[in-house]
């Protein structure tokens, strides 16, 4: 293993990367045929597929001299896992396709893949296949199909007099992303944030199962999200300044490159919290957030105004 680690994936070759690989990746009972065939194989015994495929790319959404491998391999599992979180469903199996120069080391490809096995263990979820090529950087592809046991909460149903609720922390892969672009490496808590997201896993299923009319994860930025929602559901969305508690550390990054820290909450992804709309404040379940409303019209609004700041990332 010292040998193979120590090589290229050039010098290793695709079979024998792939043989290493799907030793870190265990299989479960709902996997008939895994790694090694043409396709996976494998059982539901009742409820609803939920199927989600995203994309990373070096440079775009990554950068290795900002986070280690296994920081990689953990983002690219939370972002994909997440999404079906945000249909009210759990994560069962996802398929990986990596594409990566010859000259990328094997111990890289292997150190991804373990956190990336980690990651989808937190929920129970496993590998079940992929892909390998070269390229001229690193790019992730993940495909993620889950389960929901319920009917899945989309983003369409939000109807005028739901509450706007939130739930895990936001903001703070934002105010990580915004250190690093500045060549430092602290307040740590948020560099961590970035590398590692933590999403609230368990609450997708508990906003489905407490009512919720819409749901989303915020990959891309809170106000964008809640866009999303109106834009969905046909309604207005309105949030408000005054349900953010800013934390030390944001307030500290904030000071110190002179931003508001508000925007990070506002306008940051990459923490893969969740918004939700719920018919009342009383359906909201315990540890969600209420920041806003829902009305009619269009559009979001923050505090009854148009938001003169960013409201989150773009991918063109």
């Amino acid at each position: 293993m010292a040998q193979t680690a120590d090589a290229t994936l050039g010098e290793l070759g695709e079979f024998a990367l792939i043989s290493e690989l799907v030793k870190i990746f265990e299989g479960d009972e709902h996997v008939l045929v895994g790694p090694g065939d043409d396709a996976a194989v494998l059982r539901i015994k009742h409820g609803h597929v939920v199927v989600s495929t995203d994309l990373m790319v070096e440079g775009r959404h990554f950068r290795r001299d900002w986070a280690s491998a296994s920081d990689v391999g953990h983002r690219a599992a939370a972002q994909n896992l997440s999404d079906i979180n945000a249909m009210g469903g759990t994560a069962r199996h996802l398929t990986i396709g990596l594409a990566a120069p010859a000259d990328l080391p094997v111990a890289w490809a292997l150190d991804f893949a373990r956190g990336f096995a980690e990651e989808c263990a937190s929920v129970g979820a496993t590998v079940v296949g992929g892909d390998l090529t070269r390229a001229d950087e690193v790019v992730i592809a993940v495909t993620v199909l889950g389960q929901c046991t319920q009917a899945p909460v989309l983003r369409s149903g939000a109807q005028p007099g739901d509450v706007l609720a939130l739930v895990g922390r936001q903001g703070w892969a934002a105010g990580g992303l915004a250190v690093l672009g500045r060549g430092f490496r602290s307040p740590r808590v948020l560099v961590e944030a970035y590398r590692r997201p933590e999403p609230p896993y368990a609450a997708g299923r508990e906003a489905a199962e407490a009512g919720a009319t819409a749901l989303i994860d915020i990959s891309d930025g809170l106000l964008a999200e809640a866009g999303h929602l109106a834009e969905a559901s046909g309604v207005a969305i309105d949030v408000r300044r005054d349900a953010f508690e800013i934390p030390e550390p944001l307030q500290a990054v904030g000071a110190a490159l002179g931003a508001d820290p508000l925007q990070f909450i506002l306008a940051g992804g990459d923490d893969h919290a969740l918004l939700a709309t719920f018919p009342d404040v009383a359906s909201v379940p315990a540890g969600w957030q209420v920041v806003g409303e829902v009305r009619e019209g269009q559009g979001v609004t923050v505090d009854g105004g148009e938001h003169d700041g960013p409201t989150g990332w773009t991918h063109f």
